[in-house]
């Protein structure tokens, strides 16, 4: 019955309703990985530009791997891999396919999210390093309470840039049939052989989220500018 109806019809009385309850999927999972992601690649940053030699080293190499590897083959691995790994050594752990999404979009957000807060700490001129630390400063104080904040604007863009293409990427979560907005759209194309009107809208809900994004940002941008940011 619904193959006969018209676009619209078909469009509000199936497609729609099904395509919302996928994008509020994609958009859990792009909430939480992106939070995550922020707090990991923040600390990874800081790990990057430490004083530390070992410190340095392992950030690199957590960024290297994350960076230099498919997200997608991160996905499998940690859905299909890590328990059986944790099993041989009698560890209890059961990931459900929401669970390794957020962590596998977290980790590998995480990577890229490090190198932005990086050459965003790296960009405030040493300036501001070197009068902190004539006023008796010390080397953490003077990152948390000079650097890091005079950051924020500046890494504004690059950051919803890369939530934005996070947003994109929970798609890839659909390989292991977690019901996000692409996986509830290759059901309805596949069930009802109405693949273009329902890949149309699935490209509307993308690019609302992205859009909404983007806008968020915009608003903050203006604020900062306003409270006189940078």
């Amino acid at each position: 019955m619904e193959a006969e109806l018209g676009f619209w019809a078909f469009s509000k009385i199936v497609v729609i309703p099904r395509l919302i309850e996928g994008m509020g999927v994609t958009l859990k999972l792009t909430f939480l990985s992106g939070t995550l992601g922020l707090i990991l690649g923040m600390v990874l940053a800081l790990l990057r530009i430490s004083q530390y030699k070992i410190l340095n080293w392992i950030s690199l190499f957590y960024i290297t791997l994350f960076r230099g590897t498919p997200l997608l083959l991160q996905i499998l691995f940690i859905y299909f891999a890590l328990p059986t790994i944790f099993e041989a050594y009698q560890i209890n752990m059961v990931l459900d396919s929401f669970s390794a999404g957020v962590l596998a979009l977290s980790l590998n957000s995480a990577a890229y999210l490090a190198e932005i807060y990086r050459a965003g700490i790296l960009s405030i001129p040493k300036g501001q390093t070197e009068a902190a630390r004539a006023l008796g400063l010390s080397r953490h104080q003077t990152m948390y309470k000079i650097i890091i904040p005079q950051t924020y604007r500046r890494i504004i863009p690059p950051i919803v840039n890369e939530l934005s293409a996070l947003t994109k990427e929970t798609s890839l979560v659909s390989v292991i049939s977690l019901g996000e907005l692409l996986y509830m759209t290759q059901r309805l194309g596949s069930k009802y052989l109405r693949v273009w009107e329902v890949y149309i809208w699935a490209a509307v809900g993308y690019l609302i989220i992205v859009m909404v994004l983007s806008f968020i940002a915009s608003r903050i941008e203006k604020r900062l500018e306003l409270k006189g940011g940078v």
